[in-house]
């Protein structure tokens, strides 16, 4: 096997370029290579290049090279990305964890210099814009300037860790958002490193993200996917990360896309069938005639949505669509190598070669797409366009518990006049954005709403006052080709100005509600609705006044925000009238394929990209003057409430058995980590609110819980703060929960203290899928600092259940057909929980003893989701922040001792 892990080469463009090649494996697999699936290919390789790393071995390269469709062994493989993408609200806290390590090994008498990430990191700041104002061309103006004074303490650290890590870069707000770019820009599709001896050695790019639609990248031929942001700490330090033989599945794409359809309709389809296939965990990858149909910013789309069906990556492998996309984004000498470089390995998609061997295979013809929203709460509630009004008017009345509003019937035909003279009724759209990374970084999409607005503003058509319009792009690229074309002008005549370049709606940051609207939804408690072209719209995340969510592509938001209610039929009823009082239809906007195909010139032009990306500080002169610590560990200040010392590092490891532990939390299905940790806006009656006018923050400067990040203190009383929680344990929706014994009801933070202050441990139980949704490392570190050391749920969403283990939170599973419920537990009983065997084992069962008031147990055996032996050793140690820093400080004789 030595030729296996021996490095070729080849001659390109006068270059010599090194690579570890694939093909020699095909003896140890027994079987020629091109069975694999692609994304299992490109984990191969990195195995394979990375022999020299202790925590690699030759037998990971044999286990791997073997995999097959069904019954591949359980044994875990280290995984080395080449490189981390993070976004600011989750990058603060990253680097406010280096920070502190930084510290740590201070006062450990150890040089801080050994906190350096060993990959590239990229920090997009773009999750921190609020679009307090929308719908005006000085808009965008006006948004960075509140966002600079909001945020002025955090881009300050920023600025400082910028300075401090050579291996961090960081693209400042305003620029775009962080997956469009890291499609349009920092993506490479294969690195390179120089080698003593003047080569070049070339690999994949991969990468690991702390946001779960890191996955977009997937449809460039990049593996990439989302992780907590303690799990990509250590991977910037060189901890690999502990994988399973990965479960492909295989989506079979023919057919093509009917006229009229949109990649977000085909997205939503997709979402809806893999949400019902179960493809939680697994590695999606795509192929079959129809791929080549889509165009990259299609696929897009379509990786991107992978964490919505519960995947861990929606894979497009390396294709002639990918380098063609590098040339057109100003990466043409790149491509050059990349197209060499994957044909070499292997990793090179043709037409007409063989099919790699799946575990399954899921057939989806393209030509069965039909245009559709998704909603009202979750991303796969599919509905077929035709069928929205319909469907909006049978939640009116349904029970709330049923998934309905709870309207009585009395009242769904009520009306509020607003101060504008608008009538408003359930169903209104207060909101209509055209945001997110999903879709604004497919030209197609942004041009086809662009037509749908010159369409209607030439008809004198404009939305009713109280929609609140905006259009926030993935870069200002689209921007500049939405100018070339003179769209923009056209979006900005029916409301949709530039509010700024950032995730903006999509992540909730939507700012106010017209102020007519909002008195008139409070007023009559009307079921406000937003339209988005975004990713998410669970209950609670897009604003607290709109309590009916739904996805769409860029020209539905624009016919949405045209016709101002969800309860008009746009399949079939005017979407309006014009100047003229005359009825104008959906078709009689809509563009046809030929319009949209005149205009993508302008929207593929190289030179566009080229300069988009030039100079990135010069959008913005507010971040090129902030003042910067020059100093190797950061000077925290006792007065922040942004950024504090991390709490992680010194905790005491976990025991193996819990006694007397009692239950925080009742929860059901479908819990997210924006129900659990939310990042939206801080209620004035919160325990986070009050902690910030103790520390002398007035309401006006709250900001959000996701750009506190940085601050403990606030997080952990944010955490199960979402205004729409539904705690069984507490008589209304919210943070809110009760103290047994007596059953006072509290919010979550004051029950946590007060169990603390009796030394008692915590538990939260659960239902389906907890944890789905973000990646955020919050949704752990929050329970963690309220004492909950276990969560017992039906089942868990794969990034969330590692962000547990590595917070060292013990995540347990009821068997199958039990829950709280069919065992009859209501919260108020003391808990017992303990290993068979006496120690805490990889997937290993325990037995859980839930002892009543008046004395009666229920006893029940559940399984841990500790999945590896390297996680077992992270929960021992009570998380994956002081595993990496005893690690790292044994391994250079650093501890104790200073350097």
């Amino acid at each position: 096997m030595d030729t296996a892990f021996s490095p070729a080469s080849f001659d390109h463009k006068g270059r010599r370029i090194a690579f570890f090649p694939l093909a020699p494996l095909a003896a140890v697999r027994g079987a020629p290579l091109e069975e694999l699936p692609f994304v299992v290919r490109i984990l191969l390789e990195s195995v394979l290049r990375n022999q020299s790393h202790p925590a690699f071995s030759p037998d990971h390269v044999a286990a791997l090279a073997r995999w097959q469709p069904q019954g591949n062994p359980a044994e875990e493989f280290p995984y080395l990305p080449a490189r981390v993408l993070l976004q600011d609200l989750t990058g603060v806290a990253c680097v406010v964890d280096l920070a502190s390590l930084r510290s740590a090994c201070v006062r450990r008498g150890a040089d801080p210099a050994l906190i350096e990430p060993s990959v590239p990191v990229d920090l997009v700041i773009d999750h921190s814009v609020q679009l307090d104002c929308a719908g005006s061309p000085d808009a965008l103006a006006r948004n960075v300037e509140k966002e600079f004074a909001r945020n002025a303490e955090r881009y300050r650290f920023l600025r400082w860790g910028r300075n401090t890590f050579s291996s961090l870069r960081i693209v400042p707000p305003a620029v775009g958002i962080c997956h469009q770019v890291n499609l349009e820009f920092l993506a490479s599709a294969v690195r390179t490193v120089d080698r003593p001896d003047g080569s070049l050695l070339a690999f994949p790019d991969t990468l690991v993200g702390t946001d779960s639609h890191t996955t977009q990248i997937n449809s460039l031929g990049v593996l990439g996917w989302g992780v907590g942001g303690i799990e990509a700490e250590a991977a910037m330090l060189g901890q690999p990360i502990s994988l399973l033989p990965p479960v492909v599945t295989g989506v079979e794409l023919t057919g093509e896309l009917p006229p009229g359809t949109t990649a977000t309709d085909l997205a939503l389809a997709l979402t809806k069938l893999l949400r019902g296939a179960d493809v939680v965990g697994q590695f999606v990858e795509y192929f079959g005639p129809g791929v080549a149909t889509l165009s990259l910013s299609d696929r897009a789309v379509v990786s991107n949505m992978a964490p919505e069906y519960g995947a861990t990556t929606g894979f497009f492998p390396l294709d002639r669509a990918s380098i063609d996309f590098l040339r057109l984004t100003g990466r043409g000498e790149r491509a050059d190598l990349v197209e060499a470089y994957a044909r070499k390995q292997g990793l090179f998609r043709e037409d007409g070669a063989p099919v790699p061997r799946y575990t399954r295979v899921i057939p989806f013809d393209l030509a069965s797409v039909v245009p559709a929203i998704a909603g009202p709460r979750r991303p796969h509630e599919f509905i077929a366009l035709g069928d929205a009004a319909a469907s909006f008017r049978g939640l009116l009345g349904k029970p709330a518990k049923e998934g309905g509003f709870g309207v009585a019937a009395e009242a769904r035909d009520r009306t509020a006049r607003t101060a504008d003279g608008e009538e408003m009724g359930h169903g209104a759209v207060a909101i209509a954005s055209i945001t997110s990374c999903t879709n604004t970084a497919n030209p197609s999409l942004l041009l086809a709403a662009g037509l749908v607005a010159r369409k209607a503003a030439a008809r004198g058509m404009k939305p009713p006052k109280y929609v609140k319009t905006s259009l926030a792009p993935g870069s200002r690229v689209v921007a500049r080709y939405l100018e070339k074309t003179g769209l923009l002008r056209d979006l900005e005549a029916v409301g949709f100005a530039v509010a700024g370049y950032g995730c903006a709606t999509c992540i909730g940051n939507s700012g106010p509600l017209a102020p007519a609207a909002e008195e008139a939804v409070k007023e009559k408690n009307l079921v406000a609705c937003a339209v988005l072209s975004g990713n998410r719209n669970f209950e609670g995340r897009i604003h607290a006044l709109s309590r009916a969510n739904y996805l769409a592509s860029p020209p539905l938001v624009v016919a949405y925000a045209l016709a101002g209610t969800m309860q008009k039929d746009l399949a079939r009823e005017p979407v309006g009238q014009d100047r003229d009082g005359k009825d104008v239809f959906l078709r009689d906007l809509w563009p046809t394929k030929g319009e949209i195909a005149s205009l993508l010139p302008a929207a593929n032009d190289p030179e566009d990209y080229e300069a988009a990306y030039a100079a990135l500080d010069s959008y913005t002169p507010e971040w090129r003057d902030i003042p910067a610590a020059e100093s190797p560990t950061f000077p925290w200040e006792a007065a922040s409430t942004y950024i504090r010392e991390a709490p992680f590092l010194d905790v005491p490891p976990p025991e193996d058995a819990l006694r007397g532990a009692r239950v925080l939390l009742s929860l059901g299905d479908f819990i997210t980590t924006d129900h659990i940790s939310p990042a939206g806006s801080i209620a004035l009656d919160s325990p986070a609110a009050a902690y910030l006018r103790a520390h002398g923050v007035g309401e006006a400067a709250f900001n959000s819980y996701g750009s506190r990040r940085g601050n403990h203190e606030v997080m952990v009383r944010g955490t199960f703060a979402n205004i729409r929680l539904k705690n069984r344990m507490a008589s209304r929706e919210g943070g809110w929960t009760r103290v047994w014994p007596g059953g006072a009801e509290t919010t979550v933070f004051d029950a946590a203290e007060a169990y603390r202050a009796d030394r008692i441990p915590l538990v939260v139980l659960a239902g389906k899928m907890y944890g789905a949704g973000s990646s955020r490392d919050w949704a752990a570190k929050g329970p963690m600092l309220l004492g909950v050391k276990a969560v017992i749920a039906e089942s868990f969403e794969r990034i969330h259940r590692s962000n547990l283990v590595q917070m060292g939170i013990l995540p347990l599973t009821f068997r199958e057909g039990e829950n709280a419920q069919a065992l009859g537990l209501d919260g108020s009983e003391v808990f017992d929980i303990a290993p068979e065997g006496g120690e805490t084992a990889v997937r290993g069962g325990h037995l859980v003893t839930a002892r009543k008031a008046d004395g009666s147990e229920v006893s029940f055996r559940v399984a841990n989701r500790i999945d590896t032996p390297v996680e077992l050793a992270y929960w021992r140690e009570g998380g994956i922040l002081p595993y990496t820093l005893r690690r790292l400080l044994a391994a250079r004789g650093a501890e104790g001792t200073a350097k």
